[in-house]
């Protein structure tokens, strides 16, 4: 016979296990939400290339050097995209700025391979010279031509203009750097060279005779509608991309912060670019900035443009990509 004393006590001992049940439902629930929202505190290693594909990066850079980020980043700037490509192949860096075609060949050497993540600058590349009698890349036929990057974008850019537009007999000459083609103006006034920014607001900062031919943006959108020049990507090891996803969203996120002020703020980012020594003095920096072609182009669009641009390059020499066009997983977030 069951009394209903024995009721009560059945019912709150059937209570007590229910409470418990629930309780350690909502203490399991908060436990797998506190997993979930744990900030990912590893070190972003990033590396920049001296020049405009890291223009757009240094307001991120001051952040950094202020401890004003919600990330752990450390930066290294280096003069070359060989020796950018060199760290990431030594496990140095985690995500760099680094020529379009160069990212191409780093995908091969580096181990696992890398990804682009953005595109962080467009075609900068501009002919200068004293005279009126050159006014497109069919005009540098039969001259000499002056030019820095040998090897690099620069090169494997005019190479295809030159040959989209018939021209045999161009002499490129190549140098080291930018300045030693600036002195060549100040012994040949009929010399032609074609150079980058911010180096062409350099050269014609330091002679009132030169002045800017043509664009080679204008000249490769005649010959090539369908894309653009690409000058410098973002890339990203892609065991980082693996280990670390959300930190690399974060950067995205940063980057993009960081390019749209290099814009909005000329001034703020040309003091920032003089101490990062990508150009000498600030009247400089205010006058190029905004003719470096500075964005922060992510995901399809990313795919798009710069597909396109490498496709063209390896038609033109496939050595200028690494032998061969990288697949779609090459693309992050496309």
């Amino acid at each position: 016979m069951v009394t209903n004393k024995s009721k009560r006590a059945v019912s709150i001992v059937a209570l007590t296990l229910i409470l418990a049940m629930v309780l350690g439902t909502i203490a399991s629930a908060l436990t797998g939400c506190g997993a979930a929202e744990k900030k990912d505190d590893a070190v972003i290693r990033l590396g920049g290339m001296k020049g405009a594909t890291t223009i757009g990066l240094v307001n991120l850079v001051d952040k950094i050097g202020k401890a004003e980020t919600d990330n752990n980043y450390t930066f290294e700037m280096y003069t070359a995209g060989s020796d950018v490509m060199a760290a990431m192949v030594a496990g140095q860096v985690d995500i760099a700025t680094v020529p379009a075609n160069v990212a191409c060949v780093m995908n091969s050497k580096v181990e696992g391979g890398v990804s682009v993540i953005d595109i962080n600058t467009l075609g900068v590349l501009n002919c200068i010279s004293a005279g009126d009698q050159i006014s497109s890349v069919a005009d540098l036929s039969g001259k000499t031509v002056y030019a820095t990057g040998q090897g690099a974008v620069p090169e494997y850019t005019i190479r295809y203009l030159l040959d989209a537009n018939g021209v045999t007999d161009c002499n490129l000459e190549f140098k080291s750097e930018p300045t030693e083609i600036v002195s060549i103006f100040a012994e040949n006034a009929d010399a032609v060279a074609i150079l980058p920014q911010p180096f062409v607001t350099a050269a014609l900062a330091q002679n009132e005779a030169l002045k800017i031919s043509f664009d080679l943006n204008d000249e490769w959108a005649k010959v090539n509608p369908d894309c653009k020049i690409v000058t410098g990507v973002t890339v990203a090891s892609n065991s980082f991309i693996k280990d670390h996803k959300g930190l690399v969203e974060e950067f995205l996120k940063d980057h993009k912060e960081s390019a749209d002020k290099a814009l909005s703020d000329v001034d703020t980012t040309a003091a920032l670019v003089v101490e990062q020594g990508i150009i000498a003095k600030e009247p400089l920096a205010k006058k190029a900035i905004p003719s470096c072609n500075i964005t922060c182009i992510t995901g399809k669009e990313m795919k798009s443009a710069l597909e396109g641009y490498l496709k063209a390059l390896f038609e033109q020499d496939p050595k200028s990509v690494g032998g061969s066009l990288p697949g779609d997983d090459f693309y992050y977030g496309a």
